[in-house]
């Protein structure tokens, strides 16, 4: 099999022109085996990128569907025409006053290309936006503060999990050193967790999709309202809106891009943002409001 697709250069230079991913399966000249299984033929996965008139080629061993995953899925990951294309929808059609993008690249070795990618964010999004950053924990220590003092100049103002959450003597340590708010929280299960993360961060985030459901989400935000923090609810957003309408400490919804366009595909009842707010409950619909829907969920049904 053989494929083809063409895509940007991650860095922002003249771009990589040409990604083919092709495979080929080769019989051995033995019989081959080990203690769990036997095969008669091996496939090489083919990768070749075009840049400039020079070809990279690499190579590895697998089944002929990883050409498929290199070329459909690899290849066209998201350029800077895409980030526009993103932030101009939130900013301009729907009139959000805050927009987050992710950096921390390649576990914090891309510094250059995350502060490229900011820039343009700010650019794109105008200086009326509160603009947010997410690392995912991809930076060290040292790196995080360095990086934040960068981006000051470019008003942001969230820096979420500049380190990993599972380094908390971290957080706090790049949480005093920054401007912007260190946020994090969104791994926590339970609320001994919540417990540790609150007193090394500006903002706790929790996710009830991951902590136990709306009961534990509940309770880490009157954990972090004792301690003078507000609580941010991590994605999935028509999953938290009543619940975070209902606390006095909610800083905000995160809008996140792909939980959105799910919920609003297989359920009725999506809330509408526009404007940058939300009304859960306006229309009188019980609990957390939707109604999903089966006949739009069916072509996608796996089980």
């Amino acid at each position: 099999m053989s494929s083809a697709a063409s895509s940007r250069d991650r860095s922002g230079g003249p771009g990589v022109e040409r990604v083919t991913a092709s495979a080929y399966t080769v019989p051995t000249d033995l019989p081959g085996g080990d203690a769990t299984l036997t095969w008669d033929s091996t496939t090489l996965v083919l990768v070749e990128a075009a840049a400039g008139g020079t070809t990279g080629l690499g190579w590895t061993y697998g089944a002929p569907a990883t050409a498929a995953v290199v070329a459909d899925e690899l290849a066209p990951v998201y350029d800077d025409r895409e980030l526009e294309r993103q932030l101009r929808r939130w900013t301009e059609d729907l009139g959000l006053a805050r927009v987050k993008i992710k950096i921390g690249e390649s576990w914090g070795r891309e510094e250059a290309r995350d502060l490229r990618r900011t820039a343009l964010a700010r650019r794109v999004a105008g200086d009326g936006c509160e603009l947010y950053v997410d690392a995912n924990g991809g930076y060290t220590r040292k790196q995080a503060v360095r990086v934040a003092g960068a981006l000051s100049g470019l008003g942001v103002t969230w820096f979420e999990e500049p380190v990993s959450s599972d380094d908390p003597d971290g957080l706090r340590l790049v949480r005093d050193a920054v401007a912007a708010d260190v946020a994090a929280g969104e791994y926590g299960y339970d609320l001994p967790y919540f417990a540790r993360m609150a007193p090394v961060v500006d903002c706790l985030q929790a996710d009830a999709s991951r902590c136990g459901g709306i009961t534990v989400w509940l309770r880490a935000a009157a954990l972090a309202e004792a301690l003078g923090l507000e609580l941010s609810a991590h994605t999935a957003p028509h999953l938290h809106a009543h619940a975070a309408a209902a606390i006095p400490n909610a800083r905000h919804l995160e809008w996140f891009h792909d939980h959105v366009r799910i919920e609003s595909t297989l359920f009725h009842g999506a809330l509408d943002p526009a404007g940058g707010t939300v009304a859960p409950g306006a229309d009188g619909r019980p609990g957390h409001g939707m109604e999903f829907d089966r006949a739009a969920a069916r072509p996608f049904r796996v089980r």
